[in-house]
């Protein structure tokens, strides 16, 4: 990373008194961050400026270059952050539950509601606006190292080592499940077919008929003994 001159000097070590080293503040990180986020969804990419986000995060020029050297690698750092929280809340879901119908379907209900709110297709749109010149950026928020389909895989590989699903090629049934669940929602909301988020109902009606989908398919049938 290029430092400027000037800015050199704050990456010194700290002094002492359990103060962070310049750059390394969580919360000072965070602050940014989420002025960040504000500034992205309200001007987009191009037409946002380094000096828009210090106003809104409320922090010096100085301090933003500190923690990031330029707007695309604060606009990545964003995007990171955002996928990072939403991917661990997914995960969340799908631990609370033993049994996989239930499991599907908290996650189905938190993956659709999220994939088509009004804040995340419009994250979507500027990535996608900016895939020439960040293709990297691109390919992260769409595959990931960890994404979707990986969190959706070791749920399901944990439900077949426990006799509850039967499955040959896991990761086809991953991404069958994310298919089924998202339905038409997410293409519609992304290209400005569907302008307004879908109801819970919708989204539940969808869920629903996913899960019967799945497990039909790979739903280990018990048979009752006589």
């Amino acid at each position: 990373m290029t430092l400027k001159p000037d800015h050199a000097a704050v990456f010194s070590p700290p002094v002492g008194g359990g103060r962070f080293a310049a750059g390394e503040d969580p919360a000072k990180r965070q602050q940014i961050l989420a002025g960040a986020k504000r500034v992205f969804m309200k001007m987009g990419f191009d037409a946002a400026s380094m000096n828009d986000v210090t106003r809104e995060a409320g922090v010096s020029k100085g301090t933003l270059y500190v923690y990031f050297t330029n707007k695309e690698e604060l606009f990545s750092a964003m995007i990171e952050n955002e996928r990072a929280a939403f991917m661990a809340a997914v995960r969340t879901a799908l631990a609370e539950h033993d049994d996989p119908e239930s499991g599907l379907y908290e996650f189905g209900m938190s993956f659709v509601t999220h994939m088509t709110d009004e804040k995340v297709i419009s994250a979507m749109r500027t990535v996608l606006g900016v895939r020439d010149r960040m293709p990297v950026l691109c390919q992260r928020f769409f595959k990931g190292p960890v994404n979707l389909r990986t969190i959706m895989r070791d749920f399901l590989e944990q439900h077949i080592a426990e006799g509850r699903l039967e499955i040959d090629d896991i990761d086809l049934a991953a991404g069958q499940f994310l298919d089924l669940a998202s339905g038409s929602f997410f293409k519609l909301r992304l290209f400005g077919s569907m302008e307004e988020p879908p109801t819970r109902e919708e989204i539940d009606r969808v869920i629903r008929g996913a899960i019967k989908v799945f497990m039909a398919a790979y739903g280990v049938r018990r048979h009752a003994t006589a």
